[in-house]
């Protein structure tokens, strides 16, 4: 049986209060549908704002003292780069032993920069390129044992960053060393034979 569009408005008329709750109800039911989909993308957003929020009040709280670490980072800064070697400036480097020479009394035997180019330790093929390089030395001095345990003190305490890679002592040809290498007596001298990187910038 059809029901025409009289019967509906007459009905509407005589159920006026049916007719508002029935509107009503079906307009809470689609809204609820249509803000279902919304929740899990709104969830996300607050917990990214809520993230961003936080890296801001601590990046609030620790810029009080920005100023203060920013000086000091710089200071720092300033005190390493006094204290690199350029591998280029070869004449410089080598007047830095030339001097530990002179302030210790030991005497340079043998002293070269070896290249960088040529080093033959092994690094990783995806090692992270760092700002420092280090410069390789080959180094032979003679002395007393007092005097080369000298030399060795200035150099790890010395103008530049250092690391010895590899230490040889042994009893020096002539002087007093070889003379007494086969005595129970110490050798009056000694050689050094050194393998040392200074720390620098390529």
């Amino acid at each position: 049986m059809a029901v025409s569009n009289e019967q509906v408005v007459a009905l509407i008329k005589k159920n006026p209060i049916a007719t508002v709750c029935l509107v009503v109800t079906l307009g809470v039911i689609a809204a609820l549908y249509f803000r279902s989909g919304l929740t899990a993308v709104a969830e996300a957003d607050l917990e990214q704002k809520t993230k961003e929020g936080r890296r801001m009040a601590t990046n609030i709280k620790f810029a009080a003292q920005l100023d203060e670490q920013l000086a000091a980072v710089t200071a720092a800064n300033a005190t390493i780069n006094r204290r690199l070697v350029r591998a280029s400036e070869l004449a410089n480097n080598l007047q830095y032993f030339y001097r530990l020479e002179n302030d210790t009394g030991i005497k340079l035997v043998d002293l070269r920069q070896v290249s960088i180019a040529g080093d033959t330790r092994a690094k990783p093929k995806n090692a992270p390129k760092t700002a420092f390089e280090p410069v390789n030395y080959a180094v032979a001095v003679q002395g007393t044992f007092n005097q080369l345990v000298g030399f060795l003190q200035r150099l790890e305490h010395g103008e530049h960053f250092s690391r010895i890679q590899t230490a040889t002592f042994m009893p020096a040809a002539g002087i007093g060393g070889e003379e007494a290498a086969g005595s129970a007596t110490r050798p009056e001298m000694l050689t050094l034979t050194l393998s040392v990187d200074l720390l620098g910038q390529p």
